[in-house]
């Protein structure tokens, strides 16, 4: 019998990995397209499969998983991962690696890769594309080193050597824990794991996670791997000290300020859902997040949507949701009926989650006037703050218009001042010139 190990390193050979190749300006019209790799995204693509449905499921990574089972077998969960890593691998669902969906209408998708621009017409939808980490400014946040805590964890899996590195991994909620875990296993030194909700708040929190032994006995396990760090409650990053790089992080420990020398600090505030693409197709939102009904369907008919762009819940709803959607869009509606048990355990989880770990409003009086918070355009706190609106900020200091398109900036001016941040415009992610220009030829007869 196959281990979890040797199921997934086959899957993730070149081999095992399908590239629909298309060149450009090819058409390819499929049952259902599912467009995000993570575990909502395979979920939702086999389900929707093993329906003896043509589908095809597109991703921006060279492999699949998104960022919680990037390692596969390395990656939190293995045994999850190597389950739906075997599943993908035997199924019918053909896939697109490398391939970032710039503009969407309709029932047809613009998509480039490295090398080629193709249109994929659909007949049904599933959007499973994630979440981004949410970065909030502080005095020193953009020197170096100062990183996302899922960035880091990224950046190590991708080979950086962090071994006798200290670092101090601070923000809210369970990555933290997952986060200094892994660091410690690659040869870190976590000299202390800061975490902003206060001990109430981690109590009622641990009092609705009796009903989920399993996940107590993963806490545990993290926290023992990361034993050596101090773990700190009601505590946070007030400003981050050095010259080029940082030096020292100065927190702020339960009402007494002190420094801490590092060469790394990892900051995890919460998940920010990527509903780019969800908005540009004019699916609704609601409080953020894109609005489902019961099967995971849009306001929109026959497009879905499952994972973090419909609220911040983990792995397991993630993967609850895209086996939902999946049935719901090839019609197996009974089939999806016998999931929403399941769905509402892990939804009440998230709650939960989200009610322990409310960022507060101490963070919102960080930055300082000089403080970059769009670090595109160089726009500082004090230039920001003379604006009422995100837009009329946008319009007179840039901020929000650099490369990353206000996805940093944008989501940190909507804690500090609750700004509404207005919906996303094509393309999606910057794309090659010759790629629209290939994209409006076709739209207009390759007259041009």
């Amino acid at each position: 019998m196959e281990t979890h190990t040797s199921v997934v390193a086959k899957y993730l050979a070149a081999k095992e990995w399908r590239f629909v190749a298309m060149s450009s300006v090819s058409a390819t019209s499929v049952d259902v397209a599912v467009i995000g790799g993570g575990p909502a995204g395979i979920a939702a693509a086999v389900t929707a499969a093993e329906s003896s449905r043509d589908v095809v499921l597109i991703d921006d990574n060279p492999k699949p998983g998104g960022q919680i089972w990037r390692q596969g077998t390395e990656a939190p969960h293995p045994r999850h991962a190597a389950f739906w890593f075997e599943r993908l691998a035997k199924s019918r669902v053909r896939t697109m690696r490398g391939a970032r969906v710039i503009q969407a209408e309709r029932n047809e998708l613009q998509i480039e890769t490295d090398d080629s621009t193709s249109t994929l017409r659909f007949e049904k939808l599933i959007l499973a594309t994630g979440a981004r980490e949410l970065f909030l400014p502080f005095p020193g946040w953009t020197l170096t080193n100062v990183v996302g805590a899922g960035g880091l964890q990224a950046l190590v899996k991708s080979g950086l050597d962090v071994t006798k590195k200290r670092v101090v991994v601070a923000g809210t909620g369970p990555l933290l824990l997952a986060v200094a875990a892994y660091l410690c296993a690659h040869g870190a030194e976590v000299v202390c794991i800061c975490e902003q909700a206060p001990v109430s708040a981690l109590a009622a929190f641990s009092a609705t996670m009796l009903r989920f032994p399993a996940k107590i006995s993963e806490a545990a396990k993290l926290r023992l791997a990361s034993r050596k760090a101090s773990y700190r409650n009601n505590t946070w990053p007030v400003s981050a000290i050095g010259k080029e790089r940082i030096e020292a992080v100065r927190i702020s420990d339960n009402g007494r300020v002190r420094e801490i020398p590092c060469d790394y600090l990892a900051c995890g505030f919460h998940l920010v859902p990527n509903t780019e693409l969800a908005q540009l197709l004019g699916c609704h939102l609601q409080d953020g997040f894109v609005a489902t009904d019961e099967y995971q369907q849009t306001s929109l008919p026959a497009m879905y949507c499952a994972g973090e762009p419909t609220g911040i819940g983990g792995m397991e709803l993630s993967t609850l949701e895209g086996r939902i959607a999946g049935h719901a869009a090839t019609n197996k509606k009974d089939e999806a009926l016998r999931l929403f048990t399941d769905r509402i355990r892990y939804r009440k989880l998230a709650s939960a989650m989200q009610r322990a770990f409310k960022l507060r409003a101490e963070l919102k009086i960080l930055p300082e006037e000089e403080t970059l918070v769009c670090r595109c355009e160089d726009v500082a706190l004090g230039r920001i703050r003379k604006h009422t609106s995100w837009k009329a900020a946008k319009l007179h200091t840039r901020c929000g218009m650099g490369p990353c398109q206000g996805r940093i900036c944008g989501a940190a001016a909507q804690f500090l001042f609750g700004w509404s941040i207005a919906a996303s415009r094509p393309p999606v992610f910057p794309a090659r010139c010759a790629s629209l220009a290939a994209f409006s030829s076709q739209a207009h007869g390759g007259s041009q």
